[in-house]
């Protein structure tokens, strides 16, 4: 809850308030608009799925929304930072971690409230909800009672139950351990580690490195009254688990901090100075994980010491140990493959899922919501961001497996690449279009030459498509600086090679640069270049990659990051040209909708289109979009329906490019004049034109009288509607080419990437 120190009470209350109160409704999933759809949901309807599970108790799962139901329970005694403020205090905290839920990982969550702080009646009451859920997130219960009521809840449940203050920060923060360790050469093993703390969390922490390999003798925890310590006679709950005798009875935190390795801090704030952590070992690890105020400031525990990696609970300094990062994911494993309990298996896979997952490129979306475009792995980035959108694919299913590997799972994941693409689906992060050409690419991956390879965003994306065998890079740029950018950026690309046109580095590469300025005078000396000309305009890289993809040294070409369209256009076009019998090349963007992909052309080339032209334009979409399965269903858009504005020129010149589609293709669905909205309101469209060959069948291609009406249309889309996009496309060209748009971020690129190597394939 750091956030409680920037807005006013006023803004908060006034968020909560607003509208419909609280944070969360019910929605309903079927139809609901006639008599009809309301039978079908209560009487007499409903009685058929009552029947069919009364019949086979596991159909409940099959048509109800018990599978994707999380109880989120709480009795208010230990709300984080606030204490023990009762059942309806902690409920607008219940209702906001429902709200997680369901943005991170689309499970739906009713919060419930108890009234009580007898063990004995929440165990009861949580036990006797079982048939509605799927699983319980236990939340702000006090220690140590929390301990009781989890272990019974595990044991005399059959649904998981996690008490997400003890394991949430334990596997978000296992996973910064490791990677700190990692990054300083040091074995968990080995390290001396010191827990200020002893509550619910502070145990399930120190549970959990111990699993990970930490040793017992080197964990020295303190509570309010001192070292964890044999000699104690006023421990209770799980702290006897703890005891280490290795120092004294009665050594003080100061004195234990001297030599230590990691500090974990459960506790409360500002009880460490510069002092202590200059006393610690070299490299030393702390993280000060109390909210709002953690044990030390970033501030002062950096300045204390240029080597320390420091984490808190805060999102305004690096290495937030934040437990979004962890619940959402692993009850969405859990329920996916219905098992019956997380256990110790399932919380380490997702350590270990966090961990890999810190150490890849990371998304721009990422390092635009941080304002950091440099983050990578390293003292300032050992976990992953909350917004990080891979999350969901990389924890759900580490956690799914290791249920089913450790005997807990009763519905097995059969197919992980389905269930990896039902992930993304989930919260839109994908389409199924990019899937499809990210799956095409991988099967036979191509070489790619990247022309702006000197940019952050495209060494990132070209490490991505190594990475995930989507194609094999070849970088165009000097090297020294795209070196140093691979050694600043912890971005991993051994052995790919890098080519600077400017300067060859041998002679074989200064024969190659010679011999492509030879054969492109021999093509464009009647063109006004001259050989001189030629054998320096093969210093550009634009010009030097469109040769690499004509000469067959790469299957395609990707650029125009940092320069203007043309710039990269004009080579490929007098270099590689268009395929045989293509009169006019031209580009489209893909557009990622709610109702699946939309292709826009032509969206940056032609300026002056004739019928036959747009006619020609139709073909080398359709072709494109039936490489993906994918039936093209062609609309062309204007300002007119079907001969409404009779003499517009725009509308003129579709209505005469329809009728060429029609004689070339009549088995094709293709219509126009149309205006924009017309191909996706199909009542409409039934209604007013029942003729049309789009009535019945939604477009997923639109057509533009002009550039300039298809620039505005995607641009808009993309920006206004936020709609994920590939785009410009290339199409007709004899070789691959494709041009980025200046600003592409890693996740553009990889995308253009891919489709690059899927036109190589063909």
């Amino acid at each position: 809850m750091d956030t409680i120190n920037k807005t006013s009470r006023k803004e908060a209350l006034d968020y909560h308030a607003k509208g419909r109160p609280g944070k969360i409704e019910v929605v309903p999933t079927k139809e609901t608009s006639n008599q009809r759809d309301l039978s079908l949901a209560y009487s007499p309807g409903v009685a058929d799925p009552c029947l069919a599970i009364a019949e086979n108790i596991d159909d409940v799962y099959k048509y109800t929304t018990k599978g994707n139901l999380v109880a989120v329970i709480s009795n208010g005694t230990a709300v984080l930072g606030l204490g023990d403020i009762g059942p309806e205090a902690g409920k607008p905290v219940m209702e906001g971690k429902g709200l997680l839920f369901k943005i991170y990982a689309d499970i739906d969550v009713f919060d419930i409230e108890l009234n009580t702080k007898d063990v004995d009646e929440f165990v009861r009451t949580v036990k006797i909800l079982e048939p509605t859920f799927g699983g319980v997130n236990l939340e702000d219960i006090s220690a140590p009672e929390c301990f009781e009521i989890e272990e019974r809840l595990r044991d005399e449940l059959n649904i998981p139950v996690m008490h997400d203050d003890q394991h949430g920060t334990a596997i978000i923060s296992g996973a910064a351990l490791l990677n700190a360790l990692d990054l300083v050469n040091k074995n968990i093993a080995d390290v001396k580690i010191v827990v200020s703390g002893a509550g619910a969390s502070a145990i399930s922490c120190s549970k959990l490195y111990l699993s990970l390999g930490a040793s017992k003798s080197n964990l020295y925890m303190f509570d309010s009254k001192g070292l964890i310590h044999p000699d104690r006679t006023d421990l209770n709950g799980k702290k006897p688990e703890f005891v280490n005798a290795n120092m004294p009875n009665g050594t003080s935190l100061t004195e234990a901090l001297k030599g230590a390795d990691v500090f974990i801090g459960l506790s409360k704030g500002n009880i460490l100075n510069g002092a202590h952590i200059q006393s610690m070992a070299k490299d030393c690890i702390v993280f000060a994980m109390a909210n709002p105020t953690p044990e030390i400031s970033y501030e002062e525990a950096t300045r204390a010491r240029e080597d320390v990696i420091m984490a808190t609970g805060r999102s305004d300094y690096p290495n937030q140990v934040n437990n979004v990062l962890g619940f959402p994911y692993i009850f969405r494993g859990a329920l996916d493959v219905r098992a019956n309990l997380i256990n110790e298996e399932m919380k380490i896979a997702a350590v270990y899922a966090l961990a890999d997952l810190a150490k890849k490129p990371v998304p721009d979306i990422v390092n635009i919501a941080y304002g950091d475009a440099n983050l990578n792995f390293g003292k300032k980035y050992i976990i992953p961001k909350p917004v990080d959108p891979r999350l969901i694919t990389a924890v759900a299913p580490a956690v799914a497996r290791a249920a089913m590997d450790s005997g807990v799972a009763k519905h097995p994941v059969t197919d992980w690449e389905a269930y990896d693409f039902e992930l993304s689906q989930r919260l839109g992060l994908d389409n199924s279009l990019t899937k499809v050409i990210e799956t095409k690419a991988k099967q036979a991956p191509k070489r790619v030459v990247f022309t702006d390879a000197e940019h952050i965003s495209v060494l990132k994306a070209a490490q991505v498509v190594l990475e995930e065998g989507i194609a094999h890079p070849i970088l165009l740029g000097n090297r020294a600086v795209i070196k140093d950018h691979l050694e600043n950026y912890n971005i991993k690309l051994e052995g790919i090679p890098i080519i600077n046109p400017w300067i060859p580095a041998n002679a074989e590469e200064e024969n190659i640069l010679k011999e492509y300025g030879r054969m492109f005078f021999e093509r464009r000396q009647r063109k006004g270049y001259t050989l001189r000309e030629s054998q320096n305009i093969m210093h550009r890289r634009s010009y030097y990659g469109a040769m690499m993809v004509d000469q067959g040294q790469a299957d395609a070409m990707v650029g125009g990051m940092t320069r203007n369209y043309p710039d990269t256009v004009r080579p490929a076009l007098q270099i590689i040209g268009p395929s045989e019998g293509v009169k006019k090349v031209a580009t489209m963007h893909i557009l990622f909708t709610k109702f699946g992909p939309l292709f826009l052309a032509d969206t940056s080339i032609n300026h002056h289109l004739e019928a036959s032209d747009i006619a020609d334009i139709a073909e080398l979409v359709a072709d494109s979009v039936k490489k993906f399965n994918i039936e093209p269903r062609i609309a062309l858009v204007t300002y007119s329906n079907f001969g409404s504005v009779p003499n517009g020129e725009s509308a003129m010149l579709m209505r005469a490019a329809t009728k060429i589609l029609h004689e070339r293709h009549p088995e094709w669905t293709v219509d126009g004049e149309m205006q924009a909205h017309m191909p996706f309101d199909q009542d409409l469209l039934k209604e007013m034109h029942p003729f049309s060959k789009l009535a019945g069948k939604q477009a997923n291609i639109l057509l533009f009288p002009n550039l300039s009406s298809a620039n505005i249309a995607y641009n808009l889309l993309n920006k206004v509607a936020h709609m994920d996009m590939i785009g410009p496309v290339m199409l007709g060209m004899k070789k691959p080419v494709h041009v980025l748009q200046l600003g592409a971020t890693v996740h553009e690129i990889v995308d253009v990437v891919a489709l690059a190597v899927v036109d190589a394939q063909s």
